[in-house]
């Protein structure tokens, strides 16, 4: 069996493989894992997992687990598999801070990366820089924007991983790029953003 080329998206072949995978045919599984686990992998590393690729492959058995029961596009299979993952590495984040584990950032050795921006405030920066100043927003404005910019989520599909309405994104997001503006461009003002229709 061929499967298909990673390219982030399925499209017309998702629902043949889909089918595949849900009856137990492993070409199927594994064509859904090299499509979508490099995104969950990166979107766990960006997040600051500590083993993102064994994170990774707990959400997808926990993803196959549930696959037979699974009825949606390849958009909701997305929603459905980022949901998963930020499950998982919250019960991952729950577990450290019980344990009281701590671990120190090191700039030369974080492997994270991101793919282009979406935004013209990341757009001014690298890899490193733009990891640096995901990490200094609030939690909740942090998650937005790795959902957004690293796993290439739209503002609904956030919203379902989340469990927060659209409208909810907006705002986190708009305030998440304010705050990133301030620190890359501080001459600007608010009023600037807002020309931009950004």
């Amino acid at each position: 069996m061929t499967y298909p080329a990673s390219s982030g998206q399925l499209g017309e072949q998702f629902s043949a493989v889909l089918a595949a995978a849900q009856t137990g045919a492993g070409w199927g599984s594994t064509s859904l894992w090299v499509q979508y686990s490099p995104a969950i992998a990166a979107f766990l590393r960006a997040r600051g997992a500590r083993e993102p690729e064994d994170l990774t492959s707990e959400v997808f058995i926990s993803v196959f687990d549930r696959l037979p029961s699974f009825q949606g596009d390849e958009a909701q299979f997305r929603s459905f598999l980022f949901s998963v993952a930020y499950r998982r590495l919250v019960d991952e984040f729950r577990t450290r801070a019980r344990r009281g584990e701590h671990e120190q950032w090191d700039a030369d050795t974080d492997t994270r990366s991101t793919p282009s921006a979406e935004h013209d405030a990341i757009d001014r920066v690298g890899d490193r820089e733009t990891l640096s100043l995901l990490d200094s927003l609030p939690p909740d404005q942090r998650d937005v924007m790795v959902l957004r910019i690293v796993s290439d989520l739209t503002v609904e599909q956030v919203a379902e991983v989340l469990g927060k309405r659209p409208g909810a994104i907006k705002a986190l997001q708009r305030r998440a790029l304010e705050r990133l503006r301030k620190k890359i461009a501080p001459t600007r003002t608010p009023s600037d953003d807002l020309d931009d229709g950004r």
